[in-house]
């Protein structure tokens, strides 16, 4: 299968993604966060910082899971981000 190169936009959602789960991370170390959700630290990290910027639904499940967000919370977050809106529907400034 021949993977299409990822676009900005494509680019910005994982940086705004790994941004939203590096905050519900908090205190919580990122050895920790990441052998509950299945996966080696340095996958978290590059998942936090942007370098992986298309994790798979089940990566980000079972981080949403370990969290305690929902994937709508995290969805939406990324996207209305990405849109100029804020979740509660407002129109961020520029």
């Amino acid at each position: 299968m021949v993977r299409l190169p990822l676009t900005a936009q494509d680019r910005e959602r994982g940086r705004r993604l790994g941004l939203l789960l590096r905050q519900a991370r908090g205190d919580r170390s990122v050895l920790d966060v990441a052998l509950a959700a299945g996966m080696s630290p340095e996958t978290l990290r590059k998942i936090e910082t942007g370098r992986i910027a298309t994790p798979s639904f089940p990566v980000v499940a079972a981080l949403a899971v370990v969290l305690g967000v929902s994937l709508d919370h995290l969805w939406g977050e990324v996207e209305a981000a990405g849109s100029g809106i804020d979740p509660a529907g407002e129109r961020l400034s520029r």
